[in-house]
């Protein structure tokens, strides 16, 4: 009986370590020659808080928004997408999916398992949270902008998650998405579920999915 429980034990451990070991997502290259004209894209972007219920984007739309947000445009020198103060890249994008916890490398353009956990419906306060498609988490890296003074630091946080969250309303207009940038959400709570150490901070997080017809 003992032999039996050992085994069993050792075969739920295997079992857990396989359900926690989430997996590098690989993005496809950024298609450079679809959407809408852009003043068309001015005009309908919009605030939306309704959602398809757990209607997955297809990777290439996955892509292709995570490269709007905050992908790199020129990599003869590093940039990006959006601005950022003294081009620190201090904000940290990542994504709440049914499938857990990742973080954008716009270097190697690929998704880095953090949990495998689905944590959307930690993400924000209100009930579509945990259906949208997925949530963008907008974290400022406080380490990566060096000896300024907080204020300075909270001031470029701020703006530069502007930025971005910006790029993913043009975005989500020109593919007919939904979105809404949020900041109504249990920080304490999302900080201790994402891992994050005393420099990152949570700005704003952004729901994004498919709009309800």
């Amino acid at each position: 009986m003992l032999k039996k429980t050992v085994i069993a034990a050792v075969i739920l451990t295997f079992s857990f370590s396989l359900c926690a070991a989430a997996d590098l997502i690989k993005l496809p290259a950024p298609q450079l020659d679809t959407g809408k004209n852009l003043m068309r894209v001015f005009k309908e972007r919009k605030s939306s808080r309704s959602f398809v219920a757990n209607k997955k984007l297809p990777v290439n739309v996955l892509a292709n928004m995570l490269w709007a947000a905050c992908g790199i445009n020129r990599p003869e020198a590093g940039k990006r997408t959006a601005p950022s103060a003294m081009n620190r890249q201090q904000i940290d994008v990542y994504v709440a999916l049914p499938e857990g916890l990742f973080l954008y490398d716009a270097k190697s353009h690929v998704l880095k398992p953090i949990v495998s956990q689905d944590i959307r419906s930690l993400t924000g306060k209100q009930s579509f949270v945990a259906e949208a498609a997925l949530t963008l988490i907008y974290v400022a890296d406080y380490k990566k902008m060096g000896n300024m003074a907080e204020e300075e630091k909270n001031f470029y946080a701020a703006t530069d998650t502007g930025f971005i969250s910006e790029n993913v309303y043009l975005f989500c207009a020109s593919e007919g998405l939904a979105t809404v940038v949020r900041g109504s959400l249990d920080k304490d709570a999302l900080v201790k579920a994402m891992k994050l150490n005393d420099n990152q901070k949570i700005i704003l997080a952004q729901s994004v999915g498919y709009p309800k017809e």
